[in-house]
């Protein structure tokens, strides 16, 4: 009996902490607190790619945090999707504040418009290798976690990737840029589903250089409508005809200048929350 029951376990729980290896837990008490233990910030890459919207994160990208996400993303442990999205709504809620859950909750100020979760498409060849797409999972538990917790959230999966990207690993920051440049694009209808709801929020499991959110962020602007709600402070401004261009220290090449966007921009309406970013750039975090 004591045998058939551990076999039945065995198949109901996962073999290890995705994190540490522990037996008999998705995610061990230490690795959870690695993972949720501090209050979610915004971060910053150096350089900062033009364009990149406000990012929040969860937690740095190292140790159990590194170990969890690769198991999810990499390995099929899909129940990790609970924890990791857990993590990846409160980054969502740190980013909007509190003026931000006032017109996101459900029923706050006569308001039910939700906010929009619009996770970053991994690489078709990607896909098909793993066997899932490990943001749009997460994004789907962070959805659910902000529903229970009072704040109207759903996520549209609008956009697609327009053309072939090489893998981005080994790349630096520019040629990650150069890689993904004008990659990704809204699908047919997305732009309606955009303009019927709130703040946007690109989502991922993770931002390294900044390129895929700047790109995302790129695609989405282009197509959102002029209308009021911003996501935390006000974004850079992105690329493009019109933008006033100087040279920025340390990079050699002529960058975006930094602007404000007014509040009923479309710029202002694009946010970003990942579950992890690189340990360096929670330490680049100027106001």
């Amino acid at each position: 009996m004591r045998g058939w029951w551990q076999d039945l376990t065995d198949l109901v729980l996962p073999a290890e902490c995705g994190g540490c290896g522990r037996p008999r837990t998705v995610l061990c008490p230490k690795c959870r607190a690695a993972l949720t233990g501090n209050a979610p910030c915004r971060v910053r890459p150096d350089p900062e790619p033009p364009g990149l919207p406000v990012v929040h994160a969860a937690a740095p990208y190292e140790d159990q945090v590194r170990a969890a996400l690769l198991a999810h993303k990499e390995r099929g442990a899909l129940m990790l999707a609970g924890p990791l999205g857990a993590a990846l709504a409160e980054t969502v809620r740190a980013g909007l504040g509190p003026a931000g859950q006032a017109v996101g909750a459900v029923g706050a100020a006569g308001s039910g418009t939700p906010v929009l979760l619009v996770p970053v498409p991994s690489a078709r060849w990607a896909v098909r290798a793993r066997g899932h797409d490990p943001a749009r999972r997460i994004a789907l538990a962070a959805a659910a976690g902000l529903r229970r917790s009072g704040t109207a959230a759903r996520v549209v999966a609008v956009l697609r990737q327009r053309r072939a990207v090489a893998d981005q690993s080994g790349l630096n920051s520019r040629q990650r840029l150069d890689n993904l440049a004008g990659a990704l694009e809204v699908a047919p209808g997305g732009a309606r589903l955009l303009a019927g709801g709130g703040r946007v929020v690109l989502v991922d499991d993770l931002m390294t250089t900044g390129a895929s959110l700047a790109e995302a962020a790129r695609a989405l602007r282009a197509v959102l409508p002029e209308k009021g709600g911003f996501y935390g402070r006000v974004t850079p401004g992105t690329t493009g005809e019109g933008v006033r261009r100087a040279p920025m220290a340390g990079v050699g090449r002529a960058e975006a200048v930094r602007e404000k966007g007014g509040v009923n921009s479309a710029d202002g309406r694009v946010g970003a929350a990942v579950v992890a970013a690189s340990p360096a750039s929670f330490e680049i975090n100027r106001n």
